[in-house]
């Protein structure tokens, strides 16, 4: 028994990182859906990472070009949600491997963060991009969006709220403030 130990230890391991393979990189974002022809043939979701440093336009970089560029003025509305999946293959296989205390896997969860951004293209036409974002650019994503565009970010729920604090929302209307009422005129 105590030779099986590290082996279903080992393996549930390895188990647990290939169900999580479809993850995103905590500093990527991703095109998840929306209206924007150029994407809509995708099968997967197109993965890259946003660039912010330009201060007229919100940058999805994927190899190196650039596939969405929006301009943060045009941007009219943010909505910012999460979706929280168990880990019910990894929990399993823990579980089959350890028996009763592999059930504690069953707590495991997965958390994947959505931004919708809606915006008028070049054309006047309304779009829609929603963007997968990896956990370590959310609240960057979400405060640089707020500032410089002037909208705020409309949150689905209070766990999706929790990625801003009382102090950066206070902050953060100031910044778009400035923005609307300094960089535009």
């Amino acid at each position: 028994m105590t030779r099986l130990l590290p082996l279903a230890l080992i393996l549930t391991m390895v188990f647990a990182a290939v169900s999580d393979v479809s993850a995103l990189d905590g500093h990527k974002a991703a095109y998840a859906g929306g209206t924007l022809a150029l994407f809509n043939d995708s099968q997967t979701r197109v993965e890259g990472h946003l660039d912010l440093s330009d201060p007229q336009a919100l940058v999805l970089v994927v190899d190196g070009s650039s596939v969405l560029r929006v301009q943060y003025s045009s941007i009219h509305d943010l909505e910012f949600g999460q979706k929280v999946r168990r880990r019910v293959a990894a929990a399993t296989g823990t579980t089959a491997l350890l028996g009763p205390l592999g059930a504690l896997a069953f707590t495991m969860t997965k958390r994947e963060h959505y931004l919708t951004v809606v915006y008028r293209d070049d054309r006047g036409v309304d779009q829609v991009a929603v963007l997968e974002l990896g956990k370590n650019v959310v609240r960057s994503t979400l405060l640089t969006l707020e500032a410089r565009s002037g909208t705020v970010v409309e949150y689905q729920d209070e766990h999706a709220r929790n990625w801003r604090s009382p102090r950066c929302q206070a902050v953060n209307r100031e910044l778009a403030s400035w923005w609307r009422h300094g960089i535009r005129q």
